[in-house]
């Protein structure tokens, strides 16, 4: 097997998973998660990212407490879109899924936005330095996942808001000029989702200039969009029905 092929076969192995086994995970486990991640490419090599692994009971209790919160504001202002277009995790706490409750580890991503200096951008065009960080922690995070992937974990992608972001930072002492974009949940995986929805590459692929061909309408995308939430749902908690176009 070719080194790609590995590679590829991770890729398409991970999944967001929100129920997990609460048994303890290896720390050498954790360690070669977070080796990945610290080997993420970043602009100007600033390496923002820094890591808290937190595994106390209590602690991970009041972290999920905090997103579960959000997600009752984000279910209301889902609630007020038509069915077709709201998110699949809508009202499904309230329906019993665990998400992360009883993952064992959760790793809390935060970076120092002090490394910004180190993007000469920086200096060109305000503002535009801020989306080379925020690229540069999803590098990391995402090297992470697929870490979690390969040594048969199951991991799940989880963005703070402002607000519970404000939260956790209180809650671990995190000094002010970091932030917390996301956290990632680790640990076995109690319910395997089906394999993901993925558009084929002769849909995206375009050879010298923009194949007009392939250009969707605002309809289609509609369409596409609602598609693709349904699809979704069964990848968010057991039991959800999936209808195939």
């Amino acid at each position: 097997m070719s080194n790609w092929d590995t590679l590829i076969e991770i890729v398409r192995k991970r999944r967001s998973i929100r129920r997990f086994k609460p048994d303890p995970v290896p720390d050498a486990d954790i360690e070669k998660i977070l080796e990945t991640g610290r080997w993420a490419m970043s602009g100007a090599n600033a390496q923002p990212w820094e890591f808290i692994i937190v595994k106390d009971k209590e602690t991970r209790a009041k972290i999920f407490e905090f997103y579960s919160f959000h997600r009752k504001h984000t279910d209301n202002f889902n609630r007020q879109l038509v069915p077709e277009l709201r998110h699949p995790v809508t009202g499904t706490l309230e329906a019993g899924e665990r998400s992360f409750r009883d993952a064992p580890v959760i790793i809390v991503v935060c970076g120092d936005t002090r490394t910004l200096l180190a993007t000469s951008l920086s200096a060109e065009i305000i503002g535009y330095e801020r989306v080379t960080y925020h690229m540069n922690m999803g590098n990391a995070t995402m090297l992470m996942h697929l870490a979690a992937a390969s040594l048969g974990l199951g991991s799940q992608w989880v963005s703070t808001t402002p607000v519970w972001e404000g939260n956790l930072k209180t809650l671990l002492g995190v000094d002010p000029w970091f932030t917390i974009p996301q956290i990632v949940p680790v640990g076995y995986v109690d319910f395997k989702p089906p394999p993901p929805y993925r558009r084929k590459l002769g849909e995206i692929v375009h050879h010298d200039k923009y194949d007009q061909s392939k250009a969707r309408t605002e309809m289609e995308i509609f369409e596409y969009i609602a598609d693709l939430r349904n699809r979704s749902r069964a990848a968010y908690y057991p039991g959800a029905e999936t209808k195939e176009k």
